[in-house]
């Protein structure tokens, strides 16, 4: 697996995808220092381990979600190795049992593709239809990591600067869960 060595504030050269260019754009404009990784495609956290290793930090799992109706949208954010019990989290947030959303609502609502879900897509959630669910422990970490909305790259940010210049910017709040 083809991995970069670290940069910093640094974006990949030549030509980015329209979602991935955003992505640096808006934590350039927000003033958000970042490392970053440059790899073949981490879209499963078997990959993510070895990107894990360049970063100095494990990269968050985010999973998509949704109600049964399909009409309440969730993307979760937890380390990488906790386990994920549906039944818990939707006690938890009073929802409906949850399950894994479609692909087209991942596109549509965060321009990102599967194995790309990233907290960086609540920028083009401009109507709010997604809630943004972090595990304590991510919440609580000095430092977060991410994609920038492709699984080609990867990041390591503080997590103070995501909680409090990009969510804020996004107009989204988070909600802490316990898994």
């Amino acid at each position: 697996m083809y991995l970069s060595p670290l940069f910093h504030n640094t974006r990949p050269e030549g030509p980015l995808l329209p979602q991935e260019e955003a992505a640096f754009d808006m934590l350039e404009r927000l003033a958000i220092d970042y490392d970053r990784v440059s790899s073949d495609p981490a879209d499963n956290m078997e990959k993510c381990a070895a990107v894990s290793a360049v970063l100095g930090m494990p990269i968050c799992k985010n999973l998509f979600l949704c109600n049964r109706q399909k009409t309440k949208f969730y993307l979760l954010t937890m380390g990488p190795d906790k386990p994920f019990h549906t039944k818990d989290l939707s006690h938890q947030i009073g929802s409906a049992r949850l399950s894994f959303a479609p692909e087209e609502e991942l596109w549509n609502l965060l321009h990102c593709t599967p194995g790309s879900a990233t907290v960086l897509g609540l920028m083009n959630d401009h109507e709010h239809a997604v809630t943004l669910l972090m595990e304590r422990e991510v919440h609580e970490a000095e430092w977060f990591s991410c994609h920038p909305c492709i699984c080609t790259s990867s990041l390591k940010l503080r997590t103070a600067d995501l909680l409090n210049k990009f969510l804020p910017a996004t107009g989204h709040t988070v909600t802490v869960v316990d898994l």
